[in-house]
């Protein structure tokens, strides 16, 4: 399978999604151990309606396929959804579905990398996400990356029998410093005699 690097860190690229993945797709989402987290559990998903759920995501928001870096191997997906152009905002979303490459900081590099899309291709003011209170190590690689807790959607997921706090976190685009987009757009250019240079941004 092919990928293509849009966006480059040092364990990970983001790629276009495609959509010849949907069965790799199909077996992460109806895994009840990663469907808790980002809950799916409620939902039944064969090849054909998660390769129309792609393509409804890829006609609707922005989402990126999560590759490791060494081996081309796509792991997961990441996405921003409900882009407000108006208000300049959208709402982040992500999950690991090789659990092998859970705990090994690719999550938040793959995080940083499309908030950098966002704000710095997409110009983006805000982006937010929630995540249910017991995913602590979701929580984790958020705050690393940025996102400040803004507040507490109290009792307001049902998994396992119980209800759960939904934690609600956003990040300015002023609070983001650009690991990727802003190296590439940099560039110097010299006269002859090397005696001027103008490094634009």
């Amino acid at each position: 399978m092919k990928y293509f690097r849009k966006l480059i860190g040092e364990k990970c690229y983001l790629s276009p999604v495609s959509l010849e993945d949907a069965e790799r797709y199909t077996e992460w989402v109806n895994d009840l151990e990663i469907g808790q987290f980002v809950l799916f559990a409620t939902q039944n998903f064969d090849v054909e309606r998660e390769r129309e759920a792609l393509r409804q995501l890829m006609r609707n928001d922005v989402v990126f396929a999560i590759v490791e870096k060494d081996t081309n191997k796509v792991i997961g997906n990441c996405g921003l959804h409900g882009i407000n152009e108006v208000h300049r905002r959208a709402v982040f979303g992500i999950f690991i579905g090789e659990k092998t490459y859970w705990n090994q900081g690719i999550g938040a590099e793959a995080t940083a990398l499309i908030l950098d899309y966002g704000f710095n291709i997409l110009n983006l003011k805000s982006i937010s996400l929630e995540v249910v209170a017991f995913n602590k190590r979701a929580a984790r690689c958020y705050e690393k990356v940025g996102f400040k807790l803004v507040g507490t959607r109290r009792k307001s997921a049902f998994m396992a029998g119980e209800y759960h706090d939904v934690l609600v976190y956003d990040i300015l685009n002023e609070e983001f410093e650009s690991p990727y987009v802003r190296k590439v757009f940099e560039y110097s250019i010299s006269d002859e005699a090397g005696r001027s240079k103008i490094t634009i941004v």
